[in-house]
């Protein structure tokens, strides 16, 4: 036998690991890295922001339970799409698409890693981020199984993090007076700081698309998929609210939107203590988010070349960790070139706007697909407005980022 083959993933994961799997993809970068970024945009109106951006995740989240449910396969949304307009170039584009938000997300990650490993030791930056994701590349490559359980366990650190921070944060609370008034200049409601703030939150949910591109790896997949995805949304949305709430009670908007670790922060000012644990927790969370995305972009290229939209090299499986390594290669490479290249909040906003563009197709495929063609009894389906919605709310969510970065 050769070392690596084309070849089918197998079925090993179970509901419990996807969900979370999903879950510590959707935490790692967002309420770790960006809510400092989200607070300075929508200032005491955080958490409406994180609500809202929930609400627009929703919507897309809910064709991608219908959809992974119907087509339980690797390449998820480049799958999704081509089984809607049928057309292999568009197809490749969206993949292509979709790797990009992968790797650009886990270069987000990256860049976060090391504001919060600034607060143990200063180490430069270039070389911090190239040896994390060498080792995050070979940790995927090692398997699927493996790489899953380590980051169901690190997930689990994540939420215990967030709940010191909660445990922290609301003693420090003395009084009703520390609440800024409503009304107030440093409380003032400005809908585009909203809409902004929501803009960046939005980044903070994507994660339960990329839990489709280990649906071939499922165990029963038409039932586990969709209920992995819900739980994940709702989850995380709990606890984003619940920790800005939290955070903003103990630091102002601003100083939290000057710091690279808003975390430690909060920690430090609620307790007085050196913020080391929350900072140790928070790189755990932000080296999760990184290999959930390396892992997906590889299973993109994966499932694309199967179907002989690229290269076979990247469909080519290790015969003994069973993954696809050259795929895997290629992505912790390209994600190490866009970390040392740009900086975090523009990371974020690129994943933001291209994962839109993926959005508005992707529930436009799932109409054309529920108008052309019948459905197996047991597969979960979302009405048709739901796609409908989503590729209107998608469409002007971008629509509303293009034109604020123009100044119009």
């Amino acid at each position: 036998m050769t070392d690596t083959q084309v070849s089918e993933l197998k079925r090993v994961l179970s509901l419990p690991m996807v969900c979370l799997y999903g879950l510590g993809n959707i935490l790692g970068a967002g309420i770790y890295v960006l809510i400092g970024r989200v607070a300075a945009e929508a200032g005491y109106f955080a958490p409406l922001a994180f609500i809202l951006a929930s609400l627009i995740a929703a919507v897309t989240a809910f064709s991608f339970a219908e959809l992974s449910s119907r087509f339980p396969y690797a390449a998820g949304s480049a799958l999704y799409v081509h089984r809607g307009f049928q057309r292999q170039q568009l197809t490749k584009v969206i993949g292509i698409l979709i790797v990009l938000t992968g790797v650009v997300s886990a270069a987000t990650m990256a860049r976060g890693f090391v504001g919060y490993l600034n607060t143990f030791l200063e180490i430069p930056p270039w070389l911090v981020i190239s040896l994390l994701l060498i080792l995050l590349g070979g940790l995927a490559s090692w398997g699927i199984s493996q790489s899953v359980a380590s980051a169901a366990v690190i997930t689990a650190i994540e939420v215990i993090g967030l709940l010191i921070i909660l445990g922290v944060a609301i003693p420090a609370v003395d009084s009703i007076e520390q609440i800024p008034e409503f009304g107030s200049n440093e409380s003032s409601f400005s809908l585009f700081g909203l809409l902004s703030g929501s803009f960046l939150a939005f980044y903070a949910f994507i994660g339960f698309e990329d839990m489709v591109n280990v649906a071939e790896e499922v165990k029963e997949p038409n039932r586990n998929m969709p209920l992995a995805i819900l739980f994940s949304l709702l989850s995380a949305t709990v606890l984003y609210v619940v920790v800005s709430i939290a955070a903003l009670l103990v630091v102002d908007p601003m100083t939290l939107g000057e710091t690279e670790a808003p975390l430690a922060l909060v920690y430090e000012t609620a307790t007085g203590n050196s913020p080391w644990l929350i900072s140790f927790i928070s790189l755990f969370a932000v080296i999760n988010g990184a290999l959930i995305q390396i892992i997906m972009g590889s299973r993109v290229l994966y499932g694309l070349a199967r179907e002989n939209l690229l290269p076979s090299t990247f469909a080519r499986v290790n015969a003994h960790s069973n993954t696809p390594v050259y795929a895997t290669f290629v992505v912790s490479a390209a994600v190490i070139i866009a970390a040392l290249w740009l900086p975090i909040e523009v990371l974020a906003r690129m994943t933001t706007g291209l994962l839109l563009v993926v959005f508005c197709f992707v529930n436009f495929a799932l109409v054309r697909i529920k108008n052309n063609s019948t459905v197996e009894q047991d597969t979960f389906q979302v009405p048709l407005l739901v796609p409908v919605t989503g590729t209107i709310v998608s469409g002007l969510f971008l629509l509303f980022e293009v034109i604020s970065l123009l100044d119009f």
